[in-house]
């Protein structure tokens, strides 16, 4: 009998950890964020700086427990043809899942329009938190996703590898 009480005490514990675990993974840290006051940015091929692009139709989520929480979605008039011209394209292709609640970002069809080529990715910016850059996709009809990805000297930094002299230094803890 007294096996049956501490078993099911366990259970019901396991139970409620659980379900807190996966509330505050998927909801909790989550909130919606305004546009930047600065908008949309993308790094000009000319200048090396960040540049304001046209859009609209911005919706945005962060959490300030990780910097690679950040996800956007928006819409730009702009041609993939004139970006590649005026804007630094980046490498950095791989998007990274957001919570199912936030419908309007598909990691896996983002990352299909850039294998299939219909979409490319951009720097937006550079160190926006250590070792993070901001990455920006934009499909050729126009829809745009934002998220963070971890640079050189993030993945370095967050590994436990020395950083090194290329790197900015470390923000005191």
């Amino acid at each position: 009998m007294n096996g049956k009480i501490v078993g099911g005490v366990i259970l019901v514990a396991a139970a409620i950890a659980g379900i807190t675990l996966y509330y505050l993974q998927v909801y909790g840290y989550y909130r919606e964020v305004a546009m930047p006051a600065q908008g949309v940015e993308l790094v000009s091929l000319s200048t090396n700086a960040p540049e304001t692009i046209p859009s609209e139709n911005f919706r945005a989520i962060d959490a300030d427990s990780s910097p690679i929480r950040y996800r956007a979605c928006f819409e730009t008039p702009l041609s993939l043809a004139m970006l590649t011209e005026t804007y630094v394209v980046s490498d950095k292709v791989d998007p990274r899942n957001a919570p199912g609640w936030f419908d309007c970002f598909d990691a896996g069809a983002i990352g299909a329009e850039i294998e299939a080529g219909t979409a490319l990715t951009f720097l937006s910016q550079k160190n926006i938190h250590f070792g993070v850059d901001r990455i920006v996709a934009i499909t050729s009809d126009g829809r745009g996703y934002i998220w963070h990805e971890l640079n050189d000297c993030g993945d370095k930094a967050y590994d436990g590898t020395v950083v090194g002299e290329a790197c900015p230094d470390l923000p005191a803890q």
